[in-house]
């Protein structure tokens, strides 16, 4: 499955700003769990997909510590994670899940800021 026109209007309905800083240009979709080298496009789903900000998303991959962060709020995901691990969106102080369906749902609980 590739990302289609249908799935990227969803993801900005979603995502209409960066999780981490709130920019809400110039933002890129990123995979949570990341393809790899084979680029497995059955990972272009939307409980794996979020959008954030060019910088994110290049720190997430050249800065361990920011990697670190990306994990710790769901941005990024091991390849031992599961895609249930919710995703925390600083702006709004909130953890959500992410759908199969491309739902975005509220977990509840309030979100711990560094």
């Amino acid at each position: 499955m590739a990302i289609t026109q249908k799935m990227a209007q969803r993801l900005r309905e979603l995502w209409p700003y960066c999780p981490h800083c709130g920019a809400d240009t110039g933002l890129q979709v990123h995979h949570r769990r990341n393809r790899g080298m084979g680029s497995n496009k059955l990972l272009d789903r939307y409980d794996n997909l979020i959008r954030v900000c060019a910088l994110l998303n290049y720190a997430m991959e050249s800065d361990a510590a920011i990697a670190k962060e990306a994990r710790e709020n769901g941005w990024k995901l091991g390849q031992w994670d599961d895609f249930s691990k919710p995703v925390l969106d600083k702006m709004q102080h909130k953890w959500f899940y992410l759908t199969k369906e491309g739902d975005k749902n509220e977990t509840g609980e309030e979100g711990s800021l560094f």
